[in-house]
């Protein structure tokens, strides 16, 4: 069974941490030009530290953290933050391989998205590598749509990401199972 909670506790955020860390290492099985993104802007101790600070970056009311549980086991999470007012970005949003195909990554950002919502933003925005083909899919079946950056991007990652938004004004997410 799935089930999404927000993350509270100290072993809720070491769980997290377990994840982040290991969806560094998948990105760090992609492509050639994704791994030396991955390296330009999380080498270890960047990583390490943004790591440390991510109850406190992500934290209410202008953030939140969520980790999905299967069968009681840590087995993904996501989260997200405001980037400006009325503005969340979701980040790090990472199912393991043990629960690809289950519907978890569709149930975090089920959760990430309504959480916004209740928090008062009136905007999400968020990006992904180009070679996370199902996570493209998934975001766009959610509503999503694709969009150019919303930041500087420096010349080692262009080409590399695609990004997304999603208005909040009126807009529902509909739970879809063949999502």
């Amino acid at each position: 069974m799935l089930e999404v909670i927000e993350a509270e506790t100290p072993d809720h955020f070491d769980e997290v941490r377990r994840l982040c860390w290991e969806y560094r290492d998948f990105l760090l099985t992609l492509d050639a030009k994704s791994v030396r993104v991955v390296k330009t802007y999380y080498p270890r101790d960047v990583y390490a530290q943004l790591m440390e600070n991510i109850e406190v970056e992500h934290a209410c009311p202008d953030g939140g953290v969520r980790l999905v549980l299967k069968d009681g086991q840590a087995v993904g999470c996501g989260m997200f933050r405001t980037i400006e007012p009325g503005i969340a970005e979701i980040k790090r949003v990472f199912v393991n391989e043990a629960a690809r195909g289950t519907g978890a990554g569709h149930a975090v950002m089920l959760s990430l998205i309504e959480q916004c919502r209740k928090q008062g933003f009136d905007c999400i925005r968020m990006d992904t590598g180009k070679p996370l083909k199902a996570a493209t899919r998934l975001y766009l079946s959610m509503g999503f749509q694709l969009r150019g950056a919303y930041s500087e991007i420096p010349e080692v990652a262009k080409g590399t990401l695609l990004f997304f938004e999603m208005s909040l004004s009126g807009q529902q997410v509909e739970i879809s199972k063949n999502s």
